[in-house]
This record gives structure tokens, C-alpha cells and sequence, in this order.
């Protein structure tokens, strides 16, 4: 069976947990990189990788990659892919450029010498091109630069994997599922843990961690855009969708609770777990996070607090982080706790020495995430 190259892009901070996670789904030759992991595999491969990943953002195919000094030699390198053996002129397109240090002046330019090269493919055979869809286009087409070397991936999801089709209702600034998903794996949470998130929001840390627990598969319920490819086997595509029916654990009882102090946040999360079909999955209760009890003697303490942007709330903040730290101490004890934060005072105020801080990123926004292991007696940081 043939092989082929992917990149698989996911939030920075994950390459590492991504590229396990690839390789037990079968990848090959699996190699982490700044912001996603390189990987060879089958056709067959790449349609498991759309479905299963939890933590990527996107499967990109690699169709041909080279030198380059010019913008001309961008059209000259696009216009040896055959374009039409890959999807029917109907298809809709775009063409996005990440560059790295490319002495190009415009990026445009560069995205308009591939599309020109894609429709003038497209005209050889009858005079008829692909149009451009800005918004919502049936193949996306990535052009990646570097200094010197130019390559062409096909996005073979469409739509991010980070959009399930689950989230109908979110709270400001909504954790990205994929991002959840990989933090969960840096924590090391096992399926048999109990899981609290005192400040669960719209829930994003409690559905990926009961999609995980009952083994659903994150692609689920949605299309990718492999399906458009005239390679496509939809037969061996429904086959591969019953298997992780089919391996779904539906009936395993789950200990994973969250709690929130607005009830318009608990709103979107019972909306947002109702969506996934996971409502009998996950406690939910009203609780502010000063009266939180640890619903077991040991487990895993996950959360995404808010993070304050105007002064006055930055003040509130302030002031509650070492009242936090106050309820991990006292009622906690035997837990390890996660604190996924923008703010680098948290780490400090919280008046409780970090174990572990590991950067990740929330878009461009750099974070990081906390590790608390809450041993009686220990941890105290200096006040």
C-alpha cells in the first residue's frame, strides 16, 4: 500500500503529547516539530488520524516541496501537482502561505502564484478553473515558506479538528477542545481518576475528558475534507467510522465533576454536554471555588481560572489567588492539581511552590500550566 507524508499542526506546547498520540494511532516515522509533527502512513492512515486525534488541529497532506528564490518559482512548483486527479473543478478553493523567515515581500503574491498555477492545471484540460471561496472552501491549500524551501500541503481535514460539533453555547474566551484534549494528556489523566474542574466554564475539560473516558471518537459527527478527493473510498471511510462505534463505551460509570460560580456558565456547559450526549457523564454543581470539597480522597484538579483583563478585575484576582491556594491546602490534600494560566502572577500569589510549569499556548497567547502535587504538609511557598 502506498505511503505518504502528512504534518499534522496542533496548538504549540503539544508537539510532544501529539506525536505519541500519533503513533499509536499507527503513524510511522513520527518526528515532533514546532507547532505539530511530521509523519509518513497509508491512506487508510490518514482518514484514522482525522478521526481519532484528539489533539490536532489539522492533517495536512505534503504534495511536493523545493528550493526556491522567487515568486515565479512558487507557479513553477505548484504546476507540477496534478491538480485535477486530486478533486473536480467544482471544488471550491483557497490558498493560505505561513512563512519562517522567507525573503518574499508578500505573502499574497506567493498565495496568488499558486492559486494562478491550480487554475491554469485546471485549464488544460477544458478551459474551466476552480473558484476561490475566501470563507468556507472545499480545499484549503497551504503554502509553507521557509528561507529557501517552499512546500505544498492539501488540508485533508476542511473545518479544524478542534470543532467537533458539540459546542452550541461558550463563555468569553472558550478553552479549544484540541487544547483541553492535549492538557489532559500532559497531566497524565487516567480514565479511572476521578476529575474535578472547580471553575469548569462551558465545560471543555469535562467533555474531552468523557469523550476519552468512553472512547468517542472526537471526529465523530462531522465531514472532512478527504471525503471530497477522487481517491476517497467512502466503503473503507464507514467501515473505519463502525469500528469506533462499534468500540465506544457507552456503559462505563465516570467520576467527573465540575463546578462553576455563575450558573450562566453551567448553562453552556449542560447545553454543551447535552450537545455531545454526555449529560449522564458529568456532575455539575453551582459552587464558587473558596467552598470546593475534593469529591474523593485522591485525583486529578484541573481548571482554567479567569483571566482578568481590566484593572479591577485583575485587583479581584489578586486577591482570591491566595485564597485558592488556602482551599488546595486544606481540602485537597492527596490531589494533584492543574492551573492552565495567561497570568504569571498566579504562580506566585497562589502561595503554593509549583512542581512543574509547563509553556503552552492559547493561540498567541503563552501560558502555562501549573502543577500542584498536594502532599500534606508541603508545597508551601514563601509568603
Amino acid at each position: 500500500m502506498q505511503l505518504f507524508s502528512f504534518f499534522a499542526s496542533c496548538p504549540r506546547g503539544l508537539e510532544g503529547v501529539l506525536a505519541s498520540e500519533l503513533t499509536e494511532l499507527g503513524a510511522s516515522a513520527v518526528s515532533p516539530t514546532d507547532g505539530g509533527a511530521t509523519f509518513g502512513g497509508t491512506w487508510p492512515l490518514l482518514m484514522r488520524a482525522n478521526l481519532h486525534s484528539r489533539i490536532a488541529s489539522r492533517i495536512l497532506w505534503k504534495l511536493e516541496e523545493r528550493a526556491y528564490v522567487r515568486e515565479d518559482d512558487l507557479y513553477r512548483l505548484a504546476m507540477k501537482i496534478d491538480w485535477p486527479a486530486l478533486f473536480s473543478v467544482d471544488k471550491t478553493i483557497k490558498v493560505g502561505v505561513t512563512a519562517v523567515k522567507s525573503p518574499l515581500r508578500s505573502t499574497n503574491l506567493a498565495a496568488l502564484k499558486v492559486k494562478d498555477a491550480i487554475c491554469d492545471r485546471f485549464r488544460q484540460i477544458d478551459n474551466t478553473r476552480p473558484s476561490v471561496d475566501t470563507q468556507e472552501p472545499d480545499m484549503r491549500i497551504q503554502l509553507y515558506l521557509t528561507d529557501s524551501v517552499a512546500t505544498i500541503y492539501l488540508d485533508t481535514s476542511g473545518e479544524a479538528l478542534f470543532k467537533r460539533g458539540y459546542r452550541v453555547e461558550s463563555v468569553e474566551a472558550p478553552l479549544r477542545e484540541n487544547l483541553a484534549a492535549g492538557i489532559l494528556a500532559l497531566c497524565g489523566w487516567q480514565i479511572d481518576e476521578p476529575l474535578y474542574d472547580p471553575m469548569c466554564g462551558s465545560g471543555t475539560f469535562l467533555i474531552e475528558a468523557a469523550l476519552k473516558a468512553r472512547n468517542i471518537a472526537p471526529g465523530s459527527r462531522r465531514t472532512f475534507a478527504f471525503q471530497y478527493l477522487r481517491q476517497h473510498d467512502d466503503q473503507a471511510w464507514q467501515a473505519l467510522r463502525l469500528e469506533a462505534k462499534n468500540a465506544e463505551r457507552n456503559d462505563l460509570p465516570l467520576q467527573i465533576s465540575g463546578s462553576d460560580v455563575s450558573s450562566t456558565a453551567l448553562l453552556h456547559a449542560q447545553a454543551n454536554l447535552a450537545a455531545a450526549k454526555l449529560d449522564d457523564a458529568v456532575s455539575l454543581k453551582q459552587l464558587n471555588m473558596l467552598d470546593a470539597k475534593a469529591p474523593a480522597a485522591a485525583g486529578l484538579l484541573l481548571t482554567n481560572p479567569p483571566y482578568g483583563i481590566r484593572l479591577d478585575e485583575q485587583d479581584k484576582l489578586l486577591a482570591a489567588y491566595p485564597e485558592w491556594g488556602n482551599v488546595l491546602k486544606q481540602r485537597f490534600s492527596g490531589w494533584r492539581a492543574y492551573f492552565f494560566t495567561a497570568d504569571p502572577m498566579l504562580a506566585k500569589a497562589i502561595r503554593l511552590r509549583p512542581s512543574r510549569k509547563t509553556p503552552l499556548f492559547n493561540g498567541a497567547l503563552e501560558c502555562r500550566l501549573l502543577e500542584f502535587k498536594l502532599i500534606a504538609g508541603s508545597n508551601r511557598g514563601h509568603d
